[in-house]
């Protein structure tokens, strides 16, 4: 499912290369075609497109925000669109279902901190022009690369979270807290 979205992203970034690369040849103003097309698939994206985790899933777009979950909650499958903004999720005392519960979080420049507690699988796919982190651990910077990190218990994990982020700048910080 990640790689559709990169494919996705892909397509796009070549689509408008193409649109500038025939306005530099043929003397095009490519701003005045970019922008409104730009602004229409982004549109039609979100009319038409089916739901990442089908009919139940959660989807949430709060452009300037920050989300914020922690205590005692039940954590599932969802979809967080922003522009701008910082997203906490606080799992060590959260009511995971069995299963992989699969965040998705999209936007521009964001701040994503996220603890699960000791014993859960954890997997973070980030897509970002930038990503600056600490993953389990380490620390680092991540330039136009995807950056994907699982612990070890995730294969065999009973219960599993994996994050997946697409950003712009992408400030990543997971972490694995308490039993």
């Amino acid at each position: 499912m990640f790689t559709q979205r990169r494919l996705l992203i892909g397509s796009l970034l070549v689509f408008f290369g193409i649109l500038l690369l025939l306005g530099e040849i043929f003397n095009l103003e490519v701003g005045k075609i970019c922008w409104p097309a730009g602004l229409i698939l982004l549109g039609v994206f979100l009319i038409a497109r089916p739901g990442v985790f089908g009919p139940a899933s959660k989807a949430k777009l709060r452009p300037f925000a920050d989300i914020r979950r922690s205590g005692t909650w039940e954590p599932a499958s969802e979809e967080i669109w922003i522009f701008v903004g910082d997203v906490r999720l606080d799992m060590t005392q959260a009511m995971l279902p069995p299963g992989e519960t699969v965040i998705a979080i999209y936007g521009f420049v964001g701040d994503i901190h996220l603890t699960v507690p000791a014993g859960v699988g954890l997997a973070v796919a980030s897509t970002a022009f930038l990503t600056t982190g600490r993953i389990f651990g380490q620390k680092g910077d991540h330039f136009l690369t995807t950056l994907e990190r699982a612990n070890p218990e995730y294969a065999q994990a009973e219960r599993k979270v994996r994050l997946e982020t697409i950003f712009f700048v992408a400030d990543l910080k997971v972490e694995t807290g308490l039993a």
